[in-house]
């Protein structure tokens, strides 16, 4: 994998977008990755509709895409505030709709072990309510966010599509559940549904605040403000943290592939690189003191390996690669440049 050959291929995926205008559904497109594939569309020329409740959503994210698209781009955006729960405001969000993202979600493996009927009404009801709605309204294509939680207690590495453990939070349940509901409509109703399986995604945009937020944004947030990060256990567990941008990527390769052996599937979406939780403190550390010169980021405190974490996770992307076309853009460190640039 090159950076040249992963921009060739997110040009190539962004022609084809703005080379043929529709009517697109985010759910979720006030959160993190909602609103990044929200200002990717509408700089494509595109149509869009979101559906968001504002659970873990900001306006401050919709506000951001409104600057970066400008009042033109902005115009063709339709903003539902509901429920992705509620029948009728699934109805009326798919009406029309050419392609539907499905983002929304209740994150967090701890959030799910505190409170997993909330997690379960956001992430199997939810989702199955909008497999009716898009369902009925016929929408072209179903383009959903899975989940690298689904692995669960699987030794095997790197991780492949086809082989998984047992779930080891109510989250990971929620979303493997998801991925049964989709491979059934499928097969029962004939409906196009595409699932990515995200590993560890960052990047501009991340909430930093509150109990369950991601480990990168708390980093940096905790860096910048002078504080000591907290590392669960030894500091040895892995992840294969993925770039925002390839995340869009695969979304609108999902969505526009013709291609009859790619529908149907759930594929990785991650770069295939891991990083342990001790290297990606020591890389944000140098980072930042690199932009703020003087500023000397402490050393992390330790705390208990948390119940329901996957100990290590690294993805194969290659059937993502052979069916989809996705070739990563950014590693985890050009990823980490343009984060920290932006926090």
């Amino acid at each position: 994998m090159t950076a040249d050959v992963g921009t060739a291929a997110l040009d190539q995926v962004l022609a084809e977008v703005a080379a043929t205008p529709r009517r697109w559904l985010i759910t979720g497109a006030a959160g993190f990755i909602g609103s990044h594939l929200l200002e990717t569309l509408l700089a494509a020329g595109q149509h869009v509709v979101t559906l968001d409740n504002f659970a873990t959503g900001h306006q401050r994210n919709f506000d951001k895409v409104r600057a970066a698209v400008g009042e033109a781009a902005w115009a063709r955006h339709v903003a539902i505030t509901g429920d992705i729960a509620d029948e009728a405001t699934c109805r009326s969000a798919c009406d029309g709709v050419d392609v539907v993202l499905h983002q929304a979600a209740l994150g967090s493996v701890p959030r799910s072990l505190a409170d997993p009927l909330t997690t379960h009404r956001a992430n199997a009801t939810g989702f199955l309510t909008m497999l009716v709605a898009a369902r009925d309204a016929k929408v072209q294509r179903f383009v959903y966010a899975a989940s690298s939680s689904t692995y669960g207690d699987s030794p095997t590495l790197p991780k492949v599509e086809d082989v998984i453990g047992r779930p080891l939070s109510p989250y990971a349940v929620t979303k493997y559940l998801d991925e049964l509901y989709a491979d059934v409509f499928g097969r029962s109703y004939g409906m196009p549904t595409i699932g990515l399986r995200y590993f560890n995604v960052f990047g501009p945009r991340q909430d930093p605040d509150g109990a369950y937020a991601a480990v990168i944004p708390r980093w940096i947030a905790a860096m910048l403000e002078g504080r000591e990060c907290v590392i669960n256990g030894d500091g040895e567990t892995s992840r294969d943290f993925c770039f925002v941008r390839n995340v869009v990527q695969a979304n609108l390769r999902a969505a526009l592939t013709s291609d009859p052996q790619a529908i149907g599937r759930v594929y990785n979406v991650a770069v295939g690189q891991r990083t342990t939780l001790n290297d990606l403190h020591a890389a944000l550390a140098t980072a930042i003191e690199a932009r703020e010169p003087g500023k000397k980021v402490p050393a992390p405190t330790r705390a208990p390996f948390r119940a329901g974490d996957v100990r290590h996770s690294l993805a194969d992307i290659s059937l993502a690669r052979r069916l989809l076309g996705y070739e990563p853009t950014h590693t985890i460190a050009a990823g980490m440049a343009e984060t920290v640039a932006a926090y």
